[in-house]
């Protein structure tokens, strides 16, 4: 099954964000219980401190499931958030599709 990444950058304060992150963390637990291969983690520069942005794994059959799921994230219902998805096609390292 295909993966695909979303990326995203705050567009507010961290602590009008926070909300959000914590219901962001929920819904993806309660998407892992369901059998939805994702994962979800933050950016962080030289020095360890977030600020970055954050990225999203999942996979899903196709780039419109993947986008529903998306839209469905309460960082980007917030409109907290700047973000982009991509499709990602492995071509040459250690990872690859199951």
């Amino acid at each position: 099954m295909p993966w695909f990444v979303k990326q995203e950058t705050f567009l507010r304060p961290y602590a009008a964000m926070k909300p959000h992150l914590e219901a962001h963390h929920r819904w993806v637990e309660d998407l892992r219980r369901t059998g939805v291969v994702i994962s979800s983690g933050y950016l962080v520069d030289g020095e360890g401190r977030p600020g970055g942005g954050g990225l999203l794994l999942l996979e899903a059959s196709s780039y419109t499931e993947a986008e529903e799921l998306v839209r469905c994230d309460p960082m980007v219902r917030s409109g907290g958030v700047e973000w982009r998805l991509q499709q990602w096609r492995p071509a040459v390292g250690d990872l690859e599709l199951r």
